[in-house]
C-alpha cells in the first residue's frame, strides 16, 4: 500500500492567523479562502495532468474529513481525477469542532455540518450511514489523548483496509493531525522540538513494506 496525506487548502483560519497572528475571530468550521480555492484547482490540475497520478501512481482510493476545507480540497480532486471521495470522519483536525469562549477560554464542542448538508453543497462526497441533521461531531472539544490515540487509530484501520495489497490511498487531511500521524509512523512519543510541517495542498508519500514503512 502507498498513502498519500493531502493537507486542505487554504482555510479563512489559515488565512486570519497569517494575517494577524491571532485566532480570534476563527471559525468553527472555515471554508476555503479565494486563495485556497486557486490552490485546490491547482492540485487538482496537476493530478489530472498526471491522469490522475503523484508520483507516478494513479490513487485508487480518496478520503477526506468531514471538515469542509478539506471536503472542499477533496472535491476538487476527486472532479479532475474521476474519483469517489469518502468521508472518513476520524481523519480531522485536532481538537475537533470548537468554539472557544473569548471571555471565560472555554472550548464549547460544535455540530460540524449536517447530511443535507453535504448532500446539497457535495453531492459527490460519499457519506457514513451515521451522519444525521444533528451534525457529525457534537460533543466537547478533543483532548491530546484522545488525538494521539485516533492517528494510531487510524493507521490501524488504513492498514486493515489496504494493507495486504497495492492500493494508492489519498487521504485530505489536516496538519495538526497530520503531524500526530507522522509522530506514529515514527514511533516517537516526546515531541519537544518536533512538529512535522505539510503546508496547503501539499502531499507526503509514505510507501508500506511488511517490516517497515518509508517516508518520501
Amino acid at each position: 500500500m502507498t498513502l498519500y496525506l493531502i493537507r486542505h487548502a487554504q482555510s479563512a483560519n489559515n488565512e486570519l492567523y497569517t494575517r494577524t497572528g491571532s485566532t480570534v475571530g476563527r471559525s468553527d468550521d472555515p471554508e476555503l479562502t479565494e486563495l485556497g480555492a486557486e490552490q485546490a484547482r491547482l492540485l487538482a490540475d496537476y493530478l489530472s495532468s498526471n491522469g490522475g497520478r503523484a508520483d507516478g501512481h494513479r490513487f485508487t482510493h480518496l478520503y477526506c474529513s468531514l471538515m469542509v476545507r478539506a471536503v472542499a480540497t477533496a472535491s476538487a480532486v476527486s472532479r479532475s481525477c474521476n474519483l469517489p471521495v469518502v468521508a472518513w470522519p476520524e481523519v480531522h483536525e485536532r481538537m475537533g469542532v470548537f468554539m472557544e469562549d473569548e471571555r471565560t477560554g472555554e472550548l464549547i464542542g460544535r455540530p460540524g455540518k449536517s447530511r443535507s448538508y453535504f448532500e446539497e453543497h457535495y453531492p459527490r462526497l460519499l457519506l457514513p450511514d451515521s451522519l444525521n441533521e444533528h451534525g457529525w461531531w457534537s460533543r466537547p472539544a478533543e483532548t491530546a489523548p484522545q488525538w494521539k490515540q485516533r492517528a494510531g487509530d487510524f493507521l490501524a484501520e488504513l492498514r486493515r483496509r489496504h494493507g495486504s495489497g497495492e492500493d494508492r490511498v489519498a487521504v485530505v487531511t489536516h496538519a495538526g493531525f497530520y503531524h500526530e500521524v507522522m509522530l506514529a509512523l515514527s514511533g516517537i512519543s516526546g515531541t519537544d522540538g518536533i512538529w512535522f510541517t505539510l503546508h496547503n495542498t501539499g502531499m507526503t508519500r509514505v510507501d508500506f513494506h511488511p517490516a517497515h514503512a518509508a517516508v518520501i
